[in-house]
């Protein structure tokens, strides 16, 4: 009965079955009902992980579910109750480390008194417990296969203290840009954040040519999957894009799935992630103040058209100045280098990145852009990157 309800259908026919399996196994043995409850979670998890989903995946997949919410901490005993068994494989580090980060872990004081333990943690009915883990199971059970990440390649060494160092002050940099209601301040923070992170970069990029890693196996690309949440999901993919692409990465919107994989050597997905949020709050809090101004002016300006197309505007104008700053930072680098490979070494990475994103995606296709046609929110969003300056000396 628990594979009929799985695998129902979507839709009231499914959540009729939903009702009338919960009302089954709420009359039924309740300490078999929950050894078996986790037997299948553990089993929807382990079918997802053959499917190339991730923990943090599998949380954010459901979370953004009308009914997600409540469904997303039967998804992390799910993801605990299979991380206890043994797997025929190699351990995974990216998947336990998820794990770990999520909070998944076994809290219950048994299998067979898991749903009783819930319900009490809930203070609801068995009922209302069946249909709650047998609509977790359904959400598992009906995710699509999704690309693969590429196998964590092990450490070829390990961090040395002086990119602990310019990791430490760029994430301050960047959270102190991110908190400050001065533009003049912001912008300061945000330039001296991607100096930092331009010379991390090559720096990493000429330690791991002289290893001899620069695109070999070992040391190759690797990639990450970011979530790309509404409203606005195109613009911000776009935001992404550019920071990518400008961080010797690319980026793959799954529109389907709210993610981006991006693609690209550690230390470059790193820096990208990190900036990628830090501008997507930015840009957030500008494109608010801009709305509430336009509204104290009695020109309400507060649409979905003027917001999209501020969020479109800016990643277009971020692109513009992220490309330059690298540019910059890249001649530069190569006129102070004693090393003369450094060009070669990272024109090697960008090739391996490439390649590496053409294996995993081989068919990719751009999108069109829709809500793109609100002069002011134009205007405004490009005058808001242009503020959130990312490379030093005057406006780009």
């Amino acid at each position: 009965m628990l594979g009929r309800v799985r695998y129902a259908p979507d839709g009231a026919a499914a959540d009729d079955a939903v009702e009338a399996g919960a009302s089954m196994l709420a009359a039924a043995d309740w300490a078999a009902v929950s050894a078996a409850v986790l037997a299948a979670a553990a089993d929807a998890v382990r079918q997802c992980r053959a499917g190339g989903w991730l923990p943090a995946d599998l949380e954010r997949i459901v979370r953004r579910d009308a009914a997600g919410p409540g469904l997303v901490p039967l998804v992390l005993d799910a993801v605990a109750a299979e991380a206890r068994h043994p797997r025929p494989t190699a351990a995974d580090p990216r998947w336990d480390g998820q794990v770990r980060r999520l909070g998944a872990e076994i809290w219950w004081p048994s299998d067979g008194g898991y749903l009783d333990a819930l319900a009490a943690r809930r203070r609801t009915s068995r009922f209302e417990i069946a249909c709650a883990v047998l609509a977790a199971l359904r959400a598992l059970a009906g995710l699509p296969r999704i690309t693969p990440l590429p196998a964590t390649a092990p450490a070829q060494r390990a961090a040395g203290p002086g990119a602990s160092r310019a990791l430490g002050r760029i994430r301050g940099l960047l959270a102190k840009a991110e908190a400050t209601d001065y533009a003049e301040e912001a912008e300061a923070l945000s330039a001296k954040a991607q100096e930092l992170m331009a010379r991390h970069s090559i720096d990493e990029a000429l330690l791991a040519g002289a290893d001899g890693t620069a695109a070999g196996a070992p040391g190759g690309p690797s990639a990450v999957r970011i979530g790309i949440e509404g409203p606005y999901e195109q613009a911000k993919a776009l935001l992404l894009d550019a920071v990518a692409a400008a961080n010797r990465c690319q980026a793959v919107w799954s529109s389907d799935v709210a993610f981006s994989t991006l693609i690209g050597f550690e230390p470059d997905l790193e820096a990208a992630e990190l900036l990628y949020t830090s501008l997507l709050l930015q840009a957030t809090g500008a494109m608010s103040r801009a709305g509430d101004a336009q509204h104290a002016r009695g020109r309400s300006r507060r649409t979905r058209d003027f917001r999209q197309t501020f969020l479109v505007a800016y990643a277009d104008r971020i692109r513009t100045r992220l490309t330059a700053a690298t540019s910059a930072a890249t001649a530069e680098a190569t006129a102070e280098s004693a090393a003369p490979g450094l060009l070669p070494v990272l024109a090697a990475r960008e090739l391996a990145v490439e390649e590496t994103a053409g294996t995993l995606f081989p068919d990719t296709a751009p999108v069109r852009l829709r809500g793109v046609r609100d002069a002011d929110g134009w205007h405004q969003g490009t005058a808001a990157a242009d503020r959130a300056r990312l490379a030093g000396g005057g406006p780009g």
